[in-house]
């Protein structure tokens, strides 16, 4: 039931509080993109089209053109949950997200939060 209400709920409401939650950090809107579209595979604007369609974050992650193949290097806790854990691909995909923004807002540099330079292998899990 709860996994549902998160893939109910408005891309148009969700994206504003990723935003907030890096620039109340230094961040730029602009960095949030950029995590957002390494996930998902869609491009600046195809990103504001899901946004001007108001589509709930199920869909925006089902439609996603391409989830990034080292998504699955993403590991941590999030919301109370390990996210390499997570057992519903579309939930572990949205958790990934707030992971990444996380990481965004702690400061971490770009490229290791988008998992540059690092195996692509699936880990045993």
């Amino acid at each position: 039931m709860k996994d549902q209400q998160v893939f109910a709920m408005k891309l148009a409401k969700v994206y504003p509080l990723l935003v907030a939650k890096g620039e109340r950090k230094g961040r730029t809107r602009q960095e949030v993109d950029q995590v957002i579209c390494w996930l998902t595979g869609y491009d600046q604007e195809g990103l504001a089209r899901q946004l001007a369609k108001d589509v709930d974050y199920g869909t925006f992650f089902r439609q996603a053109p391409r989830i990034h193949p080292n998504y699955t290097q993403i590991r941590g806790v999030v919301c109370g949950c390990r996210v390499e854990t997570i057992e519903d691909p579309l939930m572990r995909q949205i958790r990934c997200l707030d992971k990444l923004v996380d990481e965004l807002a702690k400061g971490k540099a770009m490229d290791k939060i988008l998992r540059n330079g690092e195996e692509t292998a699936t880990p045993a899990v």
